[in-house]
């Protein structure tokens, strides 16, 4: 069976993590800071902080907005649970807004019509990748005094009409999980385009203790007044370590995917029964997932493991669940987008004849 993820390691990283490993440091350290400016370098901005995970980046960046009870932030409900967890770790309540059915991403119409004067924020959900309207969600936001924090877990080395993910909104949040592009074992990393919000948010990684600024005593304690609630959420130097040899991969890795997606949407246009999502030229996708719709689709999922080829729906509207207050939310897109959405292998292990399997198996029909 072709494999649906793959867990991508760098040759380099064995030695660099047995090297940090026999060091002794095993904690969050120069490692650390070298990965947070190897991803600012990426991104092109500076405000990068290093934490154990996706979610965790999220989270930080929700309570370093000032998300707390009784505030509203809308998201899609294409997406990982852990989205909509991070806001009710706040304390707020998750509002679920439609998605366009032809991107899997937010509607905007739909953002617009959620918000209520409770609402604080916005977080959109790069959905396989492809980046959302970020510059028309940014003109609603502006109208109505609100601010966007990016679920980019699927988005590293995506870019928006010229500009990098990352590097356009007050907070961006990026997974490192084992079967992301760049893994760190398990990792994330909040990026701030405001630098005050990183020295808060460097600070509530740790406990709200400020590093640079907490002295050792001579009786060898480190001394703090810490005035706000923090968190353990800081990244490892040996998760840094294995972060740091997979990242210089990552173009080619993109690079890949995108050639395999080429070929795809090439070959998948004029088949019956399937719908390619609308991707237009002023982005770059990251081709986390190739999703797409089709008809018929547990048909078409077992007519591919038939021929050794999986086929998946990876994630569908998570509005449903009770922990959201079973939200009753008029989501026709999600609707049809959960009815219908499916995925196929677009990672850089693929090799040509896997590629030509794949395509060859869609093309006969189910």
């Amino acid at each position: 069976m072709i494999p649906f993820f793959i867990t991508h390691v760098s040759p380099q990283a064995p030695s660099l993590v047995a090297e940090t490993l026999q060091g002794g440091r095993l904690s969050e350290g120069e490692l650390v800071r070298t990965f947070e400016k190897a991803v600012e370098s990426l991104v092109r901005i500076q405000g990068a902080v290093a934490v154990n995970s996706g979610t965790s980046a999220l989270h930080l960046g929700l309570v370093c907005g000032g998300i707390g009870p009784g505030d509203e932030v809308i998201l899609p409900a294409q997406t990982f649970i852990a989205s909509g967890m991070a806001i009710l770790q706040t304390g707020a309540k998750a509002v679920f807004a439609d998605i366009d059915v032809r991107t899997g991403n937010l509607d905007v119409a739909s953002v617009r019509a959620k918000i209520t004067p409770r609402t604080r924020a916005i977080l959109p959900v790069h959905w396989a990748g492809y980046p959302c309207e970020l510059d028309e969600l940014h003109r609603v936001a502006e109208a109505h005094g609100l601010w966007l924090i990016e679920d980019a877990a699927h988005a590293l080395g995506a870019t928006y009409r010229g500009r990098p993910v990352g590097a356009i909104s007050r907070f961006t949040t990026f997974s490192f999980q084992a079967i992301k592009h760049i893994t760190t074992g398990d990792g994330g990393l909040l990026v701030c385009a405001d630098p005050d919000d990183a020295s808060m948010a460097a600070r509530r990684r740790w406990f709200g203790i400020d590093r640079a600024d907490s002295p050792m005593s001579q009786e060898g304690e480190r001394q703090y007044d810490v005035g706000e609630v923090g968190f353990k959420y800081h990244l490892n130097d040996y998760a840094a370590a294995l972060g740091l040899a997979n990242l210089p991969d990552l173009p080619g890795i993109l690079s890949r995917r995108r050639t395999i997606a080429d070929q795809y949407r090439r070959a998948f246009v004029s088949v019956p029964g399937i719908s390619l999502l609308d991707y237009q030229d002023d982005r770059d996708c990251a081709w986390w997932l190739f999703t797409f719709r089709v008809e018929r689709r547990l048909d078409f999922i077992q007519s591919l493991r038939a021929k050794g080829i999986p086929a998946s729906v990876v994630h569908q509207g998570i509005h449903h669940n009770a922990v959201f207050g079973q939200q009753q939310a008029d989501l026709p897109g999600q609707q049809l987008f959960d009815a219908t959405q499916v995925s196929i292998p677009v990672h850089e292990q693929l090799t040509d004849d896997h590629v030509e399997q794949i395509i060859a198996a869609v093309r006969e029909g189910w």
